[in-house]
């Protein structure tokens, strides 16, 4: 079938500075990351005629900032945080610009559980005290547990792993090695999960361009190629109330993108999941079918198939639980520096087909990329 997906690619990556409370703003943050994915696809600002972001920085601010005259502007939709990169790959497609700019930049920030009334699907949350995703998808970890006998170990499995691989990211917030012992030691937060199961805030941006498919020949770089995406969201639009529960919106989204390739789960050569808690791995793994529902807990434990070097390499830049939570967009950058074989010493060898996959709850998106 004809896709639109085959009339873009991802042309170029940028990435800032990453700290925790860094001391900078996110417009700083974000105009280092759209400079650098504008230069490293080959283009100049003149060039960008289109823009899109979900985040903490405005379109029209970074447009301004950086002098952009564009043909489309964009952001949030169906996809999760991915939204904004599956809007830009539509518009290129429907021919409405050539090359879009696609960021998101985000700032630590504090805050206290919200005040006033609970509207919507919160009605069934805060009353209860669960003012968080923390809260709520520990009622999923919780619920896979007691259907498949899940274990607090194999969540440590993840932990453990990607602390192991963002050992080799100079860019990680957290790089010390990380044993099981302290990861059961750590501080609990809200059952099962303890601070090691939440992701870890930081101060940066992340930026990709998304141009034309005929635009691979002049990326400095090589393009990197959509095969799929997925977003869609089939159940019902709630944390708590799936007819699958405990899966979450992944189920939908990864459906939708294996039913747009020819590609299998077992042509698979890297996988960059969204961890913003250590369960949505195991979400994630059962929802794109690298493993059987109830099975993603012995898939992970002992982290051999999931390490570098394993049947299916993990978050190999750290994650969001050791690298820093970019909402989704460092998986993003990873699986095309994995693709362009420019990783360094986490490079998976030979990496010729990469998912990344973003979002929690009943918000979901996930695309495949391509050599």
């Amino acid at each position: 079938m004809e896709k639109f997906e085959d009339r873009v690619l991802i042309s170029g990556i940028g990435i800032s500075r990453i700290a925790r409370r860094s001391g900078r703003t996110g417009m700083e943050h974000a105009l280092e990351a759209s400079l650098g994915a504008i230069g490293d696809a080959g283009l100049n600002i003149k060039d960008i005629d289109g823009i899109a972001s979900i985040g903490d920085v405005a379109v029209d601010s970074l447009q301004d900032a950086l002098g952009l005259k564009v043909e489309w502007t964009g952001g949030g939709g169906s996809g999760a945080q991915l939204s904004a990169v599956f809007s830009g790959c539509l518009a290129v497609a429907a021919g409405l610009c050539r090359h879009v700019l696609v960021y998101r930049s985000v700032e630590m920030m504090g805050g206290e559980p919200p005040a006033g009334r609970a509207l919507g699907w919160t009605e069934w949350l805060l009353p209860f005290g669960a003012y968080s995703a923390a809260h709520w998808l520990a009622m999923n970890a919780q619920r896979h547990m007691h259907l498949y006998g899940t274990t607090k170990e194999q969540l440590g499995w993840i932990a453990m792993t990607c602390r192991a691989h963002a050992a080799l990211n100079d860019l990680a917030a957290y790089r010390a090695p990380l044993t099981m012992e302290q990861y059961l030691d750590c501080r609990p937060m809200t059952d099962p999960f303890g601070l090691l199961d939440c992701d870890a805030p930081v101060d940066g941006a992340v930026a990709v361009v998304v141009s034309r498919s005929d635009h691979i020949q002049d990326c400095p770089n090589g393009g990197v190629r959509v095969a799929a995406v997925g977003c869609a969201v089939r159940g019902r639009p709630s944390w708590d109330q799936g007819a699958d529960y405990p899966a979450t919106g992944a189920a939908g989204a990864a459906a939708q993108l294996w039913s747009r390739t020819d590609i299998r789960p077992t042509d698979v050569d890297v996988a960059e999941l969204y961890d913003g808690f250590t369960f949505l791995v195991l979400d994630w793994l059962e929802a794109l079918q690298f493993c059987a529902m109830g099975e993603s807990g012995p898939f992970v434990e002992g982290g051999r198939r999931i390490s570098l070097g394993g049947d299916l390499p993990l978050n190999t830049y750290g994650g969001q639980l050791s690298a820093g939570r970019m909402h989704g967009y460092w998986l993003l950058h990873e699986a095309c520096l994995q693709l362009r074989h420019q990783a360094g010493g986490r490079q998976v060898d030979g990496a010729e087909v990469a998912v990344a996959s973003v979002g929690g709850g009943p918000y979901a998106g996930c695309v495949l990329l391509t050599r």
